[in-house]
């Protein structure tokens, strides 16, 4: 295989880092890193919910559902993913948080990968 070709499975890889598959985070020379995207692969039991809401965010994200049934909240209501490819789309600044209604899995992409950078918690 290319040095510039990677095949993994999400869950093993993901592991590593809480889900994210690319990023900044990955070393650089690995295919995946980037500067410009990070992909996550979420594997959340029902009833896991995020501890604390997401504020200040400084990345667009996408969020979408594989399977199970996802409930994103946001301050003006919340979202429910309730069909396989549902999705959620938010911008910068919006405050946020979740909850696995069922056993779900969801891939969020979100850009841009910022180094040193981790979303602030609402306290």
């Amino acid at each position: 295989m290319p040095e510039n070709v990677y095949v993994g499975k999400a869950a093993a890889d993901g592991a590593q880092d809480r889900g994210w598959l690319l990023g900044h985070f990955k070393p650089p020379g690995d295919p995946r890193h980037s500067e410009d995207v990070e992909i996550k692969w979420g594997v959340h039991p029902k009833g896991e919910r995020r501890a604390q809401w997401a504020v200040g965010e400084k990345r667009t994200a996408l969020l979408v559902l594989i399977s199970g049934r996802f409930r994103m909240e946001f301050p003006d209501g919340d979202v429910v993913l309730a069909e396989q490819g549902d999705y959620v789309l938010w911008e910068r600044g919006v405050d946020h948080s979740w909850e696995a209604e069922e056993a779900s899995v969801v891939m969020t992409v979100r850009w841009p990968s910022i180094p040193g950078y981790a979303v602030p918690d609402r306290r």
